[in-house]
């Protein structure tokens, strides 16, 4: 599976951005589909994840209320809408995939990774 993610840029804090995940290389509604995120000096962390044919979300209590996760399988592409952003939001955002269940660990496949920077 391969993962192409984009949207990524600079935003002042109370902004909006809009990321994109497009997948390739294997059947898109067999994939459960999540974004993470690295800050500099920290752990990855978990941002969210959305369930093989869209019906299930899970997010982290930090981006809940404000991120919104999307799919479309016509398109193999999954969208992450993020409102009333955060100078904490800033991180590198990476797309990941896995086979089989939501889950909000153990993804197998990973994108390259797009820098979102909120500034105050």
């Amino acid at each position: 599976v391969q993962l192409q993610a984009s949207g990524g840029g600079l935003v002042q804090a109370g902004g909006s951005l809009r990321l994109s995940c497009a997948a390739s290389g294997r059947a898109f509604s067999s994939l459960s589909m999540a974004w993470f995120r690295q800050a500099p000096g920290k752990e990855r962390e978990f941002v969210v994840a959305i369930s093989r044919n869209g019906g299930n979300t899970y997010y982290a209590d930090s981006v809940k209320g404000r991120f919104t996760f999307s799919r479309d399988n016509a398109k193999n592409t999954v969208y992450l809408q993020m409102n009333s952003l955060k100078v904490e939001d800033t991180a590198v955002y990476y797309c990941a995939a896995r086979t089989g269940q939501i889950l909000i660990a153990s993804y197998d496949y990973w994108g390259q990774g797009t820098q979102v920077t909120v500034s105050s």
